[in-house]
């Protein structure tokens, strides 16, 4: 029986000579041979086909093995190659311009009963991308502007998808969002990690990510509510995703829109136009990997129930500070304009018991809150949050 590093090299050695049934012997039927980062192929017609076109784009490449590695049945092949993209064959749809490669990578074999059964190929993409005149090179001025444009792309992206984190509280920090950067997701301390507490706009989901892996990275999600613009990250985020159970439905729907919602409560020309942003907003259907409800303990908060915007509608309370993170429990932001204003209830067009609601609001100021943070705009702070809130509900206790 041979050795693993003598099964490579007699694949190069085929390879070499342009002998493609001498390379298909070597495969086991069904292996796979992936270029990492690239392409994937199943053996051996597949690799026959990948090499018959990388030689008809590179007519003279040749292979040199700089050496092997062997354990077991395994076998790491380091090796370069030289050739001219002369065609007439493309190069991953590039037309040939007799640039001249040479490239160095590695190939892992895995190699059982004679045969190659996986393979898993290694090369600086980047590199041969250079040498090609596909990239510009290293330090060059042309570099330069391309990095200058891609840093204004990331600078555009990072506008419309989310600021920086911002700290609010031990422990607390903020991630705003979306258009006029109104959406408020809170990023809460949690073993090494973040918990999520809202997930705002589908467009902050690469925001939310790099805020996160900054702090211990995302353990979970929790949603104050299901609505478009509450979801719309979850999706994308790839962690455990947790509601109120009267949410869950709403949180694993396709919809973007809750069947209590009345449009026709909002202005003639909002009509249209935010029901477009709410689907625009939505990162579409989260699964549910759990529920939470009142009395609950999330990083160190205390869940409480705020029905009336959404039946199960909740918040968090941590008793150490007095601070609320409540959803849309109120509104600081008119739905409409985008214009900020003193707290008031949700709007009617978006709540499903607007008399809860306000019921809610009351239900939050009796905890004295030293600081009342909603999912939209800014908070209630100062001295008199508590009258603010009552204010807000349309009343005094």
């Amino acid at each position: 029986m041979a050795s693993s590093a003598e099964i490579a090299r007699r694949h190069i050695d085929a390879l070499r000579r342009r002998d493609f049934d001498a390379a298909a012997a070597c495969w086991i039927q069904g292996g796979t041979d992936r270029l990492v980062g690239q392409l994937e192929v199943t053996a051996p017609e597949g690799v026959v086909q990948y090499f018959q076109e990388l030689f008809a784009a590179f007519p003279d490449l040749d292979f040199e093995v700089v050496d092997t590695t062997t354990y077991r049945d395994r076998c790491a092949v380091r090796w370069r190659a030289h050739g001219t993209f002369a065609g007439p064959g493309r190069f991953q749809g590039f037309v040939a311009n007799g640039a001249k490669v040479v490239i160095e990578g590695c190939d892992v074999m895995t190699v059982a009963n004679d045969l190659i059964v996986s393979n898993e190929a290694y090369m600086n993409t980047g590199d041969v991308a250079r040498q090609l005149g596909l990239l510009p090179p290293i330090g060059s001025t042309a570099e330069l502007r391309l990095t200058r444009l891609q840093n204004a792309r990331t600078r555009i992206q990072n506008a419309l998808g989310g600021a920086a984190p911002e700290a609010i509280a031990s422990g607390v920090w903020v991630v705003r969002g979306g258009r006029p950067r109104a959406m408020n997701v809170f990023l809460l301390e949690d073993d090494g990690g973040v918990t999520l507490f809202d997930a705002g706009a589908a467009g902050m989901t690469t925001a939310l990510g790099a805020a996160a892996a900054r702090l211990g990275g995302i353990r979970r999600v929790v949603l104050g509510h299901a609505d478009a613009d509450h979801r719309g990250a979850a999706p994308g985020l790839g962690v455990p995703v947790y509601c109120h159970p009267a949410e869950r439905l709403a949180a694993e729907s396709p919809s973007s829109f809750r069947d209590y919602w009345d449009i026709a409560k909002l202005s003639g020309w909002a009509r249209p136009v935010l029901p477009k942003l709410l689907r625009y907003w939505d990162g579409g259907p989260v699964e549910i990997a759990g529920t939470i409800e009142e009395g609950d303990e999330v990083a160190g908060f205390t869940v409480v129930g705020l029905p009336g915007h959404a039946p199960g509608q909740i918040g968090l309370f941590r008793e150490s500070d007095r601070l609320a993170l409540v959803s849309d429990c109120f509104y600081t932001l008119d739905v409409q304009t985008g214009i900020r204003h003193a707290a008031a209830a949700p709007h009617p067009a978006f709540s499903e018991d607007s008399e809860q609601a306000r019921e809610s609001i009351r239900k939050l100021a009796a905890l004295d809150p030293a600081a009342a943070w909603p999912g939209h705009a800014r908070p209630v702070a100062g001295p008199d949050v508590q009258e603010q809130l009552r204010r807000a509900a349309g009343g005094v206790l």
